[in-house]
């Protein structure tokens, strides 16, 4: 019973604690990130991999309006065979993928912020051609919106350091 107690207490304790840290929400009335919502231009697509990133990033960030950041990116993807037969067939495949980004500022062309984000995504590679490359295709699609989200959580988890 009394550890009953203690959990409900620490339960509503939780919030207040969270408060007087000086915890914020991201978009909520005031917050850092609420400055960077549409202000973010991303450069263009160049292949099929940038351009899912760029459509997921502007899905998160908003299309830029008032372009005060410029976001550059570097993505470099590699398949690995993961899951091989006894005759040496590759079933699987591993798609590892690394975005080297950078935030500048528009106006001083200083770089604000920047990093290297990681991640990988597997598809199979058994049943026919197409069904393989459709897989593939699938897999990069969703490496790309995991890294733009990756990239996402770092510029609102920093954006009260260099938004202001």
């Amino acid at each position: 019973m009394n550890a009953t107690r203690f959990n409900r207490r620490l339960f509503l304790a939780v919030p207040l604690a969270v408060m007087a840290c000086g915890f914020q929400p991201a978009y909520g009335p005031g917050g850092p990130a609420q400055g960077i919502q549409s202000s973010i231009r991303v450069a263009d697509p160049s292949d099929k991999n940038a351009f899912d990133l760029v459509e997921r990033l502007e899905e998160r960030l908003g299309r830029p309006k008032n372009e005060r950041f410029d976001l550059t990116y570097t993505i470099k993807t590699t398949a690995v065979g993961v899951g091989i037969t006894p005759d040496n067939a590759i079933t699987r495949y591993n798609l590892n993928g690394t975005i080297d980004w950078a935030l500048t500022n528009r106006t001083t062309n200083a770089r604000v912020t920047g990093g290297q984000v990681k991640s990988f995504t597997s598809y199979s590679a058994t049943g026919s051609t197409v069904a393989g490359l459709a897989a593939q295709e699938d897999a990069a699609r969703r490496l790309m919106r995991i890294l733009a989200d990756q990239i996402t959580a770092r510029l609102l988890a920093t954006s009260g350091t260099w938004n202001q």
